[in-house]
């Protein structure tokens, strides 16, 4: 295996890695409360607000994001495998339910990847390039104030 080849593979691998931590922690981080202050949150947080998830760039593998199940506080993840870029979508979310969208790519095209979140025609979030892996893609707060 030459040089570029194992750099490159190294990448790959490293990439993988912070976008699997990216979202155990998100994951972990808002699985931290108990159920009945979860139950309380959605139940105090019934109103609910439109996103636009935007991902582009050369290609990803598979693209995450927070399409409104599961509760505010423990959304469930959705995913898109292959998806043809650019790549759209606009959800319903409710309450605090952060929005978020995380594009995965595995080979060194994933340099020219951004993401936006968009809230009533403003972009609320924007994230491009090698900060994408380290932030965890785009992830904001919710709009709504409970």
């Amino acid at each position: 295996m030459n040089r570029i080849t194992r750099t490159t593979h190294f990448r790959r691998t490293t990439r993988t890695a912070v976008s699997a931590l990216a979202v155990c922690g998100l994951a972990i981080g808002l699985g931290a409360c108990t159920d009945e202050a979860v139950d309380a949150v959605d139940k105090a947080t019934s109103e609910t607000y439109e996103v636009t998830y935007e991902v582009t760039g050369t290609s990803a593998d598979e693209i995450q994001f927070h399409g409104g199940g599961g509760k505010a506080m423990e959304p469930e993840i959705e995913s898109v495998k292959s998806p043809a870029l650019p790549w759209k979508k606009t959800v319903t979310l409710r309450g605090i339910m952060p929005p978020a969208v995380m594009p995965v790519a595995l080979d060194a095209d994933a340099a020219d990847l951004a993401c936006t979140i968009t809230y009533k025609g403003e972009v609320i979030e924007e994230v491009k390039g090698e900060e994408l892996l380290t932030s965890g893609g785009c992830v904001a707060v919710s709009p709504v104030t409970g």
